[in-house]
Formats: C-alpha cells, structure tokens, sequence
C-alpha cells in the first residue's frame, strides 16, 4: 500500500473522502499520511486494506474541499490501472 499511495499521492478515508497527500511515511509495519488539509493517519502497510482495496478500485463518494484536489489529477487517477505491484502502474492518457 505504501508504494501506491505514494506513486497516486491520494488517500481515501474511512467515510470515502478522498485527500490529497502531502507526505507519506513508513515506520516499520505502519504509514502514517499526512494530507494536505492536516489530517494525519497512521495506519497498517497491508495490501488487503480498505483503503488500499479502495484506491485500486478508484472508489470514493466525495473529494476533501480543504485539498483542493485539481480535475486533472482525478481524471489521471481515473484512468490509472493499477496490475499487480504498485510500482508498475499504466497511466491513462
């Protein structure tokens, strides 16, 4: 999750808010992200997470008005594949 998260620099919330990240940090097993309106998560590097589950499926109900997230990087997003390791991610045109 920590390479994804890091390459597509989005993070979605539990209640499916999506943010913009602003740094990510990886302290032994958990991350901590910190997004661009302030909030901070520390959460489990895992594969299988929600959140991770979430940003390869590109699902979210609404964006952070504090982050400001631009059109063009949800459209990026949008159109981003996400095979196997998130290191090798297909970028949409």
């Amino acid at each position: 999750m920590y390479d994804m998260v890091k390459t597509v620099k989005l993070w979605p919330s539990r209640n499916g808010v999506l943010h913009g990240v602003w740094k990510i940090e990886r302290k032994g097993s958990m991350v901590e992200v910190i997004t661009h309106c302030g909030e901070k998560f520390i959460v489990w590097d895992s594969k299988n997470s929600r959140s991770a589950r979430w940003l390869r499926n590109r699902w979210f109900r609404k964006t952070c008005p504090a982050c400001k997230i631009p059109d063009w990087k949800l459209e990026k997003y949008a159109a981003t594949v996400f095979i196997g390791d998130a290191r090798w991610l297909r970028k949409g045109r």
